[in-house]
């Protein structure tokens, strides 16, 4: 089975209202679409969702080293996918957004020809429960507390918070969503490198009586080494997220026990390969993992929920995004169930697109 066509899309869609998290705002998902033809006739579909702030891309970088990395891999068998992820790399450094959009696009593939579900395919097995959370954007405080209010209203048990401000804010903001929630929807807060040491860990002890599940990222990841202090001065678990993209960094940070857990997202590992091999060293090191993603549509996320089904250490689930756009171009893929509960599709490959017609006006590149 060999590649003998790549089209790369641009696909920015409106959201319902601006996403909001320390590091910026933003009104659209900038995505990236990559769908491959080969001469088996079948077609994979993969998706990035570049963020300038955390992967250093955006959709028109992504767009432009896209073309670079198709005239490369034109012409390639699709196994073995090592292969075209070598070939991708030997073309340009870094780019794991994009690169990552390619690798999923592969995997459906080698799925689909190996006529199993992608889950599968990567010896995973549909028998857990996926439940993702809802996330509140970072706001004025009685806003935040509206928004957890509407949330529990949609029937969602589990609550993320953005955070990242003031000491002052964040502290308030807390005390008040618990005050407009109750006391048993869980919370998981995301500072987004937002807070220096001392302030993550003044908030960090503040915040214990609120039933915090886990706090992300709570420094700018060039301070990792500052996270074991942070773990050691408080309660609430630590959580990698901007800090760690792949299984080396992965590492880096299981040898300095800096965090409790780790958050992977594809756009930020390059696809499946790194996340595999980040959730190997989670478990090696009997660390939890969340899986969550950036701006993705439905197809974006229900390749982050196959590689959920892969292993145990993945208890936690952040597949909210796609519910807050304005429009859903995707065919097939997951579904979302009352209480934010996620059905794995069973059919073979990714088993999600995009309709032809969405796609059709959109910016395109094609390569053959």
């Amino acid at each position: 089975m060999f590649i003998e066509q790549i089209e790369i899309y641009k696909a920015p869609i409106k959201l319902k209202e601006p996403f909001k998290i320390s590091l910026g705002s933003y009104a659209y998902a900038t995505n990236i679409v990559i769908v491959l033809k080969t001469s088996s006739c079948l077609t994979g579909y993969g998706e990035c969702s570049p963020f300038m702030s955390i992967h250093g891309e955006s959709i028109e970088t992504a767009y432009i080293i896209g073309q670079y990395l198709a005239k490369a891999m034109i012409g390639s068998s699709v196994l073995p996918i090592q292969a075209c992820v070598d070939s991708m790399d030997a073309v340009v450094y870094g780019n794991a957004c994009i690169k990552s959009a390619f690798n999923i696009a592969l995997y459906d593939l080698a799925a689909q020809q190996a006529k199993q579900p992608l889950y599968k395919f990567l010896g995973g097995e549909n028998t857990k429960q996926i439940q993702t959370d809802y996330t509140i954007s970072i706001d004025a405080v009685d806003k935040m507390a509206a928004d957890a209010r509407k949330i529990v209203e949609k029937g969602f048990k589990i609550i993320k918070v953005k955070v990242g401000g003031t000491k002052e804010e964040d502290v308030e903001r807390i005390k008040q969503i618990r005050a407009a929630v109750g006391d048993e929807i869980p919370l998981r807060i995301d500072a987004n490198q937002g807070w220096t040491v001392d302030t993550a860990i003044d908030i960090l002890n503040q915040l214990e009586p609120y039933n915090i599940q886990h706090c992300e990222e709570p420094i700018s990841r060039s301070l990792y080494a500052e996270l074991p202090k942070i773990r050691q001065a408080c309660s609430i678990p630590l959580m990698a997220d901007e800090s760690c993209c792949d299984h080396m960094d992965a590492q880096r940070l299981i040898d300095i026990q800096a965090v409790d857990l780790f958050n992977i997202k594809l756009s930020k590992s390059a696809g499946i390969d790194k996340a595999l091999k980040i959730i190997a060293k989670a478990e090696a090191n009997d660390m939890k993992i969340q899986l969550g993603g950036f701006l993705e549509s439905r197809l974006g996320f229900t390749a982050a929920a196959h590689v959920a089904l892969t292993s145990n250490a993945i208890i936690y689930f952040d597949f909210d995004t796609p519910l807050m756009f304005q429009e859903d171009p995707i065919i097939g893929g997951i579904e979302y169930k009352p209480e934010g509960f996620i059905e794995v599709p069973e059919s073979i490959g990714l088993g999600a697109s995009y309709d032809p017609q969405y796609l059709s006006g959109l910016e395109k590149m094609i390569v053959k």
